[in-house]
């Protein structure tokens, strides 16, 4: 077998984890091809007689990637109008397994990407590394020129901030559907009282209009604000929604797949919706596929 070919069979054994990885550090779809792309092209320009650990060798290297193009994101964003969001994943088939819908909300969960937002590069590296997929300490520190303790003490303090924001779904999803249909049916209605009753006291309202004007403030906060936002903008638009997945919760998509305007994710924890992640850029919704990150 000539050294082309086996590259790229080793290569094709580990993209599904490099994907995973990716998506996990940027919260988006296209960025994390790009980032598992650009691993490929330094492989092909690699001597890789001399990796040892291949898997380690990719995971280092769009760790590293994911890095530097998190910190070029930050550089950009500085003049970004409103909020940003990540690119969902969304299902809108009814086959979808509960038990890996599960798996995938802990781990990759709109809420969470969100609060991983709030991380530098090396918290977040440390935290999607160690905590996700179990790489030791003693591999991650190489990757961002730490020592291994300083790489635990980085994914510790992510730890922390990830463990102070409601960012775990409730198991059931059946529930989480519940909850959501009742949300929209309350807000089909305008019924102030019902949306009340299905919003957690601290619930959060974020948009990313993709700098876009939007219909409503980016950000709002507490049940009584987000439940007048929903009785009063989101009447209109709840007839046009649908129930589907996103990132492994109870979501709803505004429109016809391949067409939709817009993908709320909703996070229901206690049985109560928690937060609520509306995605109107449409350079995230342009092609809203079966995803396996």
């Amino acid at each position: 077998m000539d050294t082309e070919t086996w590259q790229a069979e080793q290569f094709e054994r580990h993209r599904a984890h490099l994907r995973a990885v990716a998506y996990r550090m940027l919260g988006s779809v296209s960025e994390a091809d790009d980032a598992v792309q650009e691993a490929w092209l330094r492989l092909s320009r690699s001597d890789s007689s001399a990796i040892e650990n291949m898997g380690g060798w990719l995971t280092t290297v769009v760790g590293r990637v994911c890095i530097d193009m998190l910190r070029t994101r930050r550089s950009r964003r500085e003049d970004l109008i409103g909020t940003w969001l990540p690119e969902p994943i969304v299902r809108v088939d009814e086959q979808a397994d509960p038990e890996q819908e599960t798996l995938l909300a802990d781990s990759v969960g709109l809420a969470l990407l969100v609060v991983l937002e709030t991380l530098t590069p090396a918290e977040r590296l440390a935290f999607v590394l160690h905590d996700t997929f179990g790489v030791p300490f003693d591999e991650i520190g190489p990757m961002i020129d730490r020592t291994p303790a300083a790489a635990r003490q980085l994914a510790s303090r992510a730890r922390r901030r990830v463990r102070g924001a409601p960012t775990v779904p409730d198991a059931d999803l059946t529930k989480q559907r519940e909850v959501v249909e009742a949300f929209l049916a309350a807000t089909r209605a305008g019924d102030f009282e019902a949306l009340l009753a299905v919003l957690d006291p601290d619930v959060v309202f974020r948009i990313d209009s993709g700098g876009r004007p939007a219909m409503a403030p980016a950000l709002v906060s507490g049940a009584a604000d987000v439940a007048r936002q929903a009785a009063t903008q989101g009447r209109k638009f709840a007839p046009l929604c649908r129930p589907a997945l996103v990132n492994g919760a109870a979501g709803v998509v505004v429109g016809a797949p391949g067409s939709a305007f817009a993908v709320a994710g909703m996070t229901v924890v206690n049985g109560k919706i928690a937060s609520i992640d509306l995605i109107l850029d449409p350079d995230k919704l342009h092609s809203i596929v079966l995803d396996e990150i």
